[in-house]
C-alpha cells in the first residue's frame, strides 16, 4: 500500500506542477470546445488520452521502447499547437460525427506524452511490482487530469454561460494564447539548438584555462 501511495501522489505531482504546464495547457486545449452538458464527450476524450499515454508509458517500463528524451521534449509542445490550431479552425456545430478528430488527436498525442511520464516513473522503478507501480502512476496522473478538466469546464461555464461571450470566441481566443506559448516552448526545445547552447568553450590563458557554457 505504501507503494501504491508512493506512484500515486508521483502520478499526480508529474501533472499538478508549474514544471508540467505543458501537460496542463495540452489538456486545457483539448476540453476548451467542451462545456458542463458534453461531459460523455469529454469522458471519452481523457480516456483516448489515458490509452495513448498507457501504452507507451507501458511499453517503456518494459524496455520495449526508448526514445531520446530532447525529441520528445520538443513534439509535447507541437502537440499542444496541433490541438490549439485544430480548435481554432473548427467550425461551430460541426462535431456530429461519432469519432470527431480531436479523439484521433487525443490518443495519437498520448503516445508522445506517455513517452514523457515514462523518464520520471523509471527514475524509482524497478522490476519487481511494476504492473501494480504502473496502475498507481497512471490512476494518479488521471486523477490530477480531471481536476484540470474541471477548472477548465468551470472557466468554459463562467466564461460563455455567465458572462455570455461567444462559444467560438472563446474557443479560438484561448487556443490562440496557448498556441504561443506552445510555440515558444517548441523554439527552446530544439534538440540541436539545445546542443548548441551548451556548446563548451575554452579560453586559454597560459597555464590556466577558464572554461565556460554557452
Amino acid at each position: 500500500m505504501q507503494d501504491f501511495s508512493l506512484y500515486f501522489q508521483l502520478g499526480v505531482g508529474h501533472i499538478l506542477s508549474l514544471d508540467a504546464m505543458d501537460h496542463i495547457l495540452f489538456v486545457t486545449a483539448l476540453c476548451l470546445r467542451y462545456l458542463w452538458a458534453d461531459w460523455k464527450k469529454v469522458v471519452i476524450l481523457v480516456t483516448a488520452f489515458t490509452i495513448g499515454h498507457s501504452i507507451t508509458l507501458g511499453m517503456s517500463a518494459l524496455g520495449y521502447v526508448d526514445f531520446d528524451r530532447s525529441w520528445i521534449e520538443f513534439l509535447i509542445p507541437l502537440t499542444i499547437a496541433a490541438t490549439c490550431v485544430n480548435n481554432i479552425f473548427q467550425k461551430p456545430k460541426k462535431e456530429n460525427s461519432k469519432l470527431p478528430l480531436i479523439y484521433f488527436f487525443a490518443l495519437f498525442f498520448g503516445l508522445i506524452h506517455g513517452l514523457a511520464f515514462a523518464g520520471e516513473f523509471m527514475a524509482l522503478e524497478g522490476k519487481e511490482g511494476l504492473a501494480g507501480h504502473l496502475l498507481a502512476f497512471n490512476i494518479g496522473i488521471e486523477v490530477a487530469q480531471l481536476v484540470v478538466v474541471v477548472a477548465v469546464l468551470l472557466l468554459s461555464y463562467l466564461v460563455v454561460q455567465l458572462v455570455k461571450l461567444p462559444r467560438q470566441w472563446w474557443l479560438r481566443s484561448a487556443s490562440f494564447i496557448i498556441l504561443v506559448f506552445s510555440l515558444v516552448w517548441a523554439f527552446q526545445r530544439i534538440p540541436n539548438k539545445q546542443t548548441s547552447n551548451d556548446e563548451t568553450v575554452v579560453i586559454s590563458g597560459g597555464s590556466d584555462a577558464i572554461v565556460m557554457l554557452r
